[in-house]
């Protein structure tokens, strides 16, 4: 269960990087849990719910000079005892325009299995760059 969890999480995170790069707000969905949590690297702002980030997301692609997200996962360990996993990794933002990177960091997530689906329940940013 463990490597096909992983391989699940993997290609979650995959369609979540390509929602964000598309402006797709109902990719963005389809990979949130409905009460998941972000805290911000930055500034530390806590966006509780999905409808919350969706409505950030939204906010987000409609200015000009976006900024493109994307995070790679370094590591993942999935749970042995209950359906939820933890993985880490490396996010940047890309300036749309310019390609230049803008900020930069590592990044935790949990995840939680709900049926065959992987859903982001919490995520943390650092902006370190």
């Amino acid at each position: 269960m463990s490597a096909s969890s992983e391989l699940a999480i993997r290609l979650a995170r995959d369609n979540f990087n390509q929602a964000l790069a598309a402006f797709d707000l109902e990719g963005i969905a389809t990979v949130l849990a409905p009460d998941a949590t972000l805290l911000t690297g930055t500034d530390s702002a806590i966006i509780a719910g999905r409808k919350a980030q969706l409505l950030v997301w939204k906010r987000e692609f409609a200015a000009s000079g976006r900024t493109v997200y994307s995070r790679k996962p370094v590591m993942i360990t999935v749970s042995q005892v209950e359906p939820i996993a933890h993985e880490q990794g490396h996010w940047r933002g890309i300036s749309e325009q310019t390609g230049d990177t803008l900020a930069s960091g590592i990044y935790s997530a949990k995840w939680r299995q709900i049926g065959t689906r992987w859903l982001i329940e919490a995520e943390i940013y650092v902006t370190l760059g």
